[in-house]
């Protein structure tokens, strides 16, 4: 097992994860700023903004045209890259996605609204351009909901085409119940021991008797958690971007939080889920106090997204905030920079802080104006608006992205044994799904075919508020 970083993942994505272009454009805008900031505060270390893996959208859309050539040969062709409606304007990823496919040869790629698509017959048209292949950018959830509204043949279509990615058939195991399972020290032998050792105790929160964290058992568990309330999270099984979630720190009392967690609702079922320390996932990041003046040291909790495939690590994307860190929740990206082998992340990481903040106000200022200032040339925003950019680059070596690499595949795998395990029937006590939602799952099963998926880690690479 890796011993090269530590902490856990909090959630995997299966369905479809977001934020294989943020990563790129951050990199391009904080490679110029940092250029700005060795101006002024003569930073001696070398820092790569440039690594393959700090460009996640570049395997994502190599799996993508690999896939499209399984279909349709080296023939030319439509990929549509499908999104909700009310966010073809604000999410400048997809519409980027949509411009880099259309520059390779042979292919033609649309951003466009779901009822955009017809059919003639059994085939997928947008206009007089017949699709092969679509990067849906939403849920199943999603997709039934806009289905019952506009009456989605042909994306409906699709799915039974298997010309969808990600493929539908990843939503059983897309459920954060699967964690009870791989938290099970009964049954959890048989996963890849990087992915047991990076999973918090997970369960599905309901009125049982179940083991705890630390193998015991627990004949209550509703009355455990009141009796836990700080060391622990509640999280719909189904939920993103850190919508309905629940943490002790919230000005809500634990009696409605219950009864929220307990009540049927759009997220479907709670879970219940070790709480990872804050200080093992934060970062002390400098920012300007602008109201008084100054320069801070700021603790900030950092997420860190794997996005992967079967074959491949894509790439990484950093994030950072308050908690939850999601974008869609308030949260905004970090910059991240690969030091030369051997080196002290902590020490690179100390010294960098303690030069920014030794800089005149007015100096980082105008850095910070300037970091705005490509951010929206680069149109970087999202529904909530511009994305906030940490000013300082978040730090890792060659030996931890190889030991990242080894994390996500095992991941893969496990997922593939999850799959079968609920399709053979055996998870089907833990993961329930409407029988509108199976109709899909069914049509499209997943069996490993070409995905992109995502761990959220909350992971310490060295630098945990330093």
């Amino acid at each position: 097992m890796s011993d090269q970083f530590y902490g856990f993942h909090s959630e995997w994505n299966l369905g479809s994860p977001g934020g294989w272009d943020y990563q790129r454009i951050t990199q391009q805008i904080s490679k110029a700023v940092w250029q700005k900031l060795k101006q002024v505060c003569r930073f001696e270390m070398n820092l790569d903004f440039d690594h393959p893996l700090l460009y996640p959208i570049n395997g994502f859309k190599k799996m993508l045209i690999d896939a499209y050539y399984r279909i349709a040969g080296r023939n030319p062709g439509f990929i549509a890259v499908v999104a909700e409606e009310e966010t073809l304007q604000d999410v400048i990823e997809n519409q980027n996605l949509a411009e880099q496919l259309n520059d390779i040869e042979g292919i033609t790629s649309v951003l466009m609204a779901p009822h955009e698509l017809s059919l003639h017959g059994d085939r997928i048209y947008w206009h007089d351009h017949e699709v092969s292949l679509i990067f849906m950018d939403f849920n199943t959830d999603v997709l039934l909901n806009l289905h019952k509204k506009h009456g989605l043949d042909p994306l409906m279509q699709a799915v039974r085409q298997n010309r969808v990615i990600n493929p539908r058939g990843t939503q059983p195991i897309n459920s954060k119940a699967v964690f009870e399972i791989i938290t099970d020290p009964e049954i959890n032998t048989i996963f890849h021991a990087e992915t047991v050792k990076r999973t918090p105790w997970t369960r599905v929160f309901q009125d049982r008797t179940t083991s705890g964290p630390d193998g015991k058992e627990i004949k209550d568990l509703i009355g455990w958690v009141r009796k836990h309330w700080q060391d622990i999270v509640l999280k719909p099984e189904h939920g993103y971007s850190g919508k309905g979630v629940y943490v002790s720190d919230m000005d809500i009392s634990i009696d409605d939080i219950i009864e929220n967690a307990l009540a049927v609702s759009d997220y479907g079922r709670y879970i219940v889920q070790q709480k990872i320390p804050l200080s093992r996932w934060s970062e002390r990041i400098p920012d300007l106090d602008k109201k008084n003046g100054q320069i801070l040291n700021c603790t900030y909790q950092t997420d860190f997204r794997c996005l992967f495939g079967a074959k491949e690590l894509y790439g990484f994307l950093g994030r950072y905030g308050g908690v939850p860190t999601n974008v869609g929740s308030g949260g905004g990206v970090q910059p991240l920079a690969v030091l030369p082998p051997g080196s002290d992340i902590g020490e690179a990481t100390r010294r960098i802080n303690e030069q920014i903040l030794r800089m005149k106000f007015t100096d980082l200022s105008e850095i910070h104006a300037y970091q705005k200032e490509l951010a929206l040339k680069s149109r970087f925003t999202y529904l909530l608006g511009p994305i906030k950019i940490a000013l300082r680059p978040r730090l890792l070596t060659p030996d931890q992205m190889n030991a990242l690499t080894t994390y996500c595949s095992g991941i893969w795998k496990d997922c593939l044994l999850l799959e079968k395990m609920w399709m053979e029937g055996t998870l089907d006590e833990l993961l329930k799904l409407p029988e509108e939602d199976l109709e899909v799952v069914r049509a499209q099963p997943w069996n490993g075919s070409p995905a992109i998926f995502a761990s959220d880690g909350l992971f310490d690479f060295g630098a945990a508020n330093i």
